[in-house]
């Protein structure tokens, strides 16, 4: 006893007043950066100039700009200029600072909270640009504004000179200039891609607005810049159109809507094609709700409602004999729904899901008018909707006992798992890395070199099924496919009306595809990442898939003491020329793998399965609707679009010859 009230004072001497630290300013922004922008790797470095980019869309929304600029400059820094007003520079009466200096340096400060500057924003929580600055090694503030230019300059938050006027001008706008703190991110290197669909994505969501990026990291022979610009007159209507690019129209009208209820504007657009996949994509304020919220849930009850009831009308579904779901309704459904609310709540900084109770029947009530009035006005387009409603109800009714079918048979929750995965030890799904190899010959290697305490191999014969263009019982007939899902312990619609992965006794979570470094290899990935993306989604959202990328050659020194060293690019082999050769070529022996069977379980081991040595790509959803287009053009059925794709992307893509 007198062993543990010893222990328990030192404990309490150890815990004082002086223990409590109190992180002031914009400490606790660098001290906790993901609590800010969501986390500190790809994702957050990019989050960074959509905060600023926000801004300068919150002075268009105001009416009060136009044009902006985005340009990435040669060392990585991020450039935003916008033609609005310009931040007040003025002095702050309570802070004794200038305005800029206390939007740039103060939490929670901002235009946005006073509703007569901003009636509508995306940065709500005023904690956007002075994260940026928190979190930037180098900021610089251009503010052309009265006549002048005003200037200031900072470093990790804090201002390092005062704010000067440093010419004069007859214009008005603002420029941040900003490079991210490496010693804060993961990674540092912005990517053009993920910046040019967020910008598109803004571009259709205010028609009007133009939206320029340009990389000066990169420069054509002509000496140009690679550049685009964003600009949409239509809005949404056209965000559809090019969504749907590389599917099928079931109708060729874009329905669209554009109108203010109850002070909330709401717009949406939407169509229908002959797939068998629902793709809504949603928008509060230009922010994407990747997990929907309460206007989402007004557009599936307004749409669904208003579909049944004219169908019903119609005596349409009279021959219908099996009970109509919900989903049923949004099979072949592409649609995005935005709305500008004044005050939303959101859960959390990232601003994923929207709360506002009010929301869900303002859309609800606009989706039910419009698409009524379209309904009755186009009686062949709303008749081939309703068919593809009933097709839909088949089709999901046919896959039900398809899967029913295969539970009967060995089931598919996880009882009975493929002869041919070779499964670990552990059971603790968090440890466990399941590989999906391709062939035999590969997978026979890897089992053999694997750890078997937490690697299981599941070998997969040539290339699976291509989910996009098949119907959905015709999955549940492959047997490739059935194998993953058994392998995984992941069930898909337990219930008839229900399409749901059930994750609950998900076996792994790291899924990495193992394939051959070639063209044949990039296809079958690229169908098994269409398979989880359609069918397994959580599996993506939740960062569990990944990429293996075996190396493609051996190098090694000629002579008795041979020095071998394994390279991924033809950049590696040159460094290790140099380095081991004098630079001369004829003094080494270049192995070119072709495929993994050509690797000995060893040498896999060794490059591509070890933890300690191994390079994997996760496979993440920064843009879904980029993504989801992309895969429809790339794996659907319509040529045109995917020639267009590969022609436009040639320039950037590395091809196998």
């Amino acid at each position: 006893m007198a062993e543990e009230t010893e222990l328990q004072e030192n404990r309490q001497k150890d815990y004082v007043a002086d223990n409590i630290q109190v992180l002031e300013g914009l400490e606790a922004v660098r001290k906790r950066p993901a609590m800010y922008i969501g986390d500190i790797s790809g994702r957050g470095l990019h989050h960074l100039v959509y905060e600023v980019v926000d801004n300068s869309i919150d002075e268009a929304l105001a009416g009060f700009a136009n044009h902006i600029e985005v340009t990435i400059l040669s060392d990585n820094s991020i450039k935003v200029v916008d033609n609005g007003r310009g931040i007040p520079v003025d002095m702050h009466e309570k802070m004794h600072k200038p305005a800029l200096e206390v939007v740039l340096t103060v939490l929670h400060a901002g235009g946005k909270f006073d509703k007569g500057s901003y009636k509508v924003s995306g940065g709500l929580h005023g904690v956007g640009v002075s994260c940026v600055n928190a979190l930037s090694d180098y900021l610089r503030a251009e503010i052309h504004r009265d006549g002048k230019i005003h200037m200031q300059e900072y470093a990790f938050g804090k201002p390092t000179c005062d704010l000067k006027v440093i010419g004069e001008t007859d214009h008005t706008g603002t420029t941040i200039i900003f490079h991210p703190d490496a010693s804060i991110f993961t990674e540092t290197v912005y990517d053009y891609e993920t910046l040019a669909n967020r910008l598109r994505d803004l571009a259709y969501l205010n028609a009007g607005i133009s939206l320029t990026l340009t990389d000066e990291r990169e420069m054509d022979e002509k000496g140009n810049y690679r550049r685009d610009v964003f600009h949409s007159d239509e809005g949404l209507k056209q965000f559809v159109r090019y969504l749907d690019q590389g599917k099928e129209p079931l109708i060729d009208d874009i329905i669209h809507l554009n109108t203010m209820k109850n002070g909330v504007p709401v717009e949406v657009a939407l169509t229908y094609n002959t797939s068998f996949s629902e793709n809504i994509f949603s928008y509060v304020n230009n922010i994407n709700t990747i997990e929907g919220g309460t206007h989402l849930t007004g557009f599936r009850r307004g749409l669904t409602t208003t579909l049944k009831k004219y169908a019903d009308d119609n005596h349409l579904l009279d021959k219908l004999k099996i009970e109509l779901s919900k989903e049923d309704f949004r099979d072949g459904l592409t649609a995005v729904v935005s709305v500008k609310v004044a005050e939303p709540q959101f859960e959390g900084q990232t601003k994923t899901k929207l709360g506002n109770n009010e929301v869900s029947g303002v859309v609800q009530t606009a989706v039910s008018e419009a698409l009524r009035y379209y309904l009755e006005e186009h009686p062949k387009q709303a008749r081939a909707i309703v068919d593809k409603v009933m097709l839909a109800a088949q089709a999901r009714h046919a896959a039900y006992s398809a899967r029913m079918k295969v539970q009967r048979k060995s089931p598919l929750s996880g009882g009975g798992l493929p002869g041919k995965l070779a499964d670990c030890k552990s059971r603790d799904a968090v440890e466990c890395e399941l590989f999906l190899v391709e062939g035999d010959s590969a997978g026979g290697s890897a089992k053999q070199g694997r750890n078997p305490n937490y690697q299981a191999i599941l070998p997969l014969r040539g290339k699976i099924l291509n989910v996009e263009k098949a119907l959905e019982h015709k999955v549940f007939e492959s047997e490739e496919i059935v194998n993953m899902f058994k392998a995984l312990g992941v069930t898909i619609g337990t219930e008839e009306d229900s399409k749901e992965p059930n994750m609950t006794k998900l076996r792994y979570h790291k899924i990495i595809i193992m394939t051959d470094a070639d063209v044949d290899g990039a296809h079958i990935a690229t169908l098994l990442m269409t398979f989880f993306y359609r069918k397994i989604r959580p599996i993506i959202e939740n960062g569990y898939l990944y990429i293996a990328t075996p190396p493609l050659y051996k190098c090694s020194t000629k002579g008795k003491n041979k020095i071998q060293e394994y390279a991924w690019d033809e950049q590696q082999v040159q460094r290790f020329v140099d380095t081991n050769c004098d630079g001369n070529r004829d003094k080494m022996v270049l192995q070119r793998y072709k495929g993994l069977g050509e690797m000995n379980p060893e040498q896999l081991w060794e490059t591509t399965m070890d933890p300690e040595n191994r390079m994997l790509k996760q496979v993440n959803l920064i843009n879904a609707a980029e993504a989801d287009r992309t895969f429809s053009i790339l794996m659907g059925e319509e040529v045109g679009p995917r020639r267009e794709f590969i022609e436009e992307h040639a320039t950037y893509a590395n091809i196998d010859a």
